[in-house]
């Protein structure tokens, strides 16, 4: 894990700001959904994706890598190895 040096305070209404430079970084642009994730005590944002990477299907995704991936795209990529 990459550490940015960015340090932030939570707002009175549990609110934290991105600095834009992150957003830029990780392609996050206004109104884009971020899904939440806890890794025993750390918090982890990540942008929603709820389809396929490869192919945006939205059924029958599961998670390979991290990544979002169609059982279909991924029954190809075990093909190909």
């Amino acid at each position: 894990m990459k550490s940015t040096g960015v340090v932030r305070r939570i707002d009175e209404l549990g609110r934290i700001v991105l600095p834009v430079s992150i957003r830029q970084n990780m392609d996050i642009n206004e109104k884009d959904a971020l899904e939440i994730f806890i890794d025993g005590d750390r918090i982890i944002l990540q942008k929603y994706q709820p389809s396929c990477i490869f192919c945006t299907n939205a059924d029958n995704v599961v998670y390979y890598n991290s990544k979002r991936i169609c059982t279909d795209c991924l029954a190809k990529i075990k093909e190909q190895f």
